[in-house]
């Protein structure tokens, strides 16, 4: 009878003090009180003589559990491991309970690639827009390349020397355009949305139009070659 006396107020107050360790540090007080009536009721069994005395150790007794087992901030760290005590909830934390570094983002850098342009000798006759045949390996090393760079389209650019009207060489410029659009598209094999054609006529010259060698060297075709988004 003894000890069935002894045990049950025992197994009471072990609960308790396993309930307490959840509890704030808030709470703490009530814990210790809980801890403080169940030792005076283990006092009281053995004498009530021994009711107060049980009753401070009891206290006492709660209280420290709570400290040691205890979970101030609720982060899964017991106290007497946690140096951060303070940990917003929910924050995620390491093994002392503190707050883990926040991911860096990477930022990949995106490289936005200029325009090249490419020197062409392509040259044509005073008032022709023939592709003459010396200038055929220059337009396939053109296509060489963007056959290598799927991503890349180009502008063939047209142009005329001064000799004529404005309107007569804008037109021109545009008809030696399309001839070497035309020979890439239709003799190199690039798909006809990667090759644009526009004419400039007389409006950029390169030389002096002044002179036939200047005139000559104006009678030309360009390309740009860029990368698509």
């Amino acid at each position: 009878m003894n000890m069935v006396r002894t045990a049950v107020p025992l197994l009471l107050c072990g609960s308790l003090l396993t309930g307490c360790s959840s509890l704030p540090e808030t709470d703490w007080p009530p814990c210790a009180l809980i801890g403080g009536v169940g030792g005076a009721g283990l006092g009281a069994i053995e004498s009530s003589s021994w009711a107060a005395a049980g009753l401070g150790l009891g206290a006492l007794t709660g209280a420290a559990y709570c400290w040691v087992h205890g979970d101030q901030d609720g982060d899964g760290v017991v106290n007497k491991l946690d140096d951060c005590r303070d940990t917003p909830k929910g924050t995620k934390v390491d093994e002392k309970g503190c707050p883990l570094p926040e991911p860096v983002a990477v930022v990949e850098e995106v490289v936005v690639a200029e325009p090249v342009r490419v020197e062409l000798d392509v040259k044509f006759d005073f008032d022709k827009a023939k592709v003459k045949e010396e200038s055929y390996g220059d337009i396939k090393a053109l296509a060489d390349f963007m056959s290598q760079y799927p991503q890349t389209t180009t502008d063939v650019e047209g142009h005329t020397d001064s000799v004529g009207t404005d309107a007569y060489n804008q037109g021109l410029s545009e008809r030696r355009a399309n001839a070497v659009r035309d020979v890439l598209v239709n003799q190199y094999g690039l798909s006809p949305d990667r090759v644009n054609s526009a004419g400039y006529g007389e409006s950029r010259p390169v030389a002096d139009n002044a002179t036939e060698e200047g005139r000559a060297i104006n009678r030309r075709v360009e390309a740009e070659v860029e990368t698509r988004p």
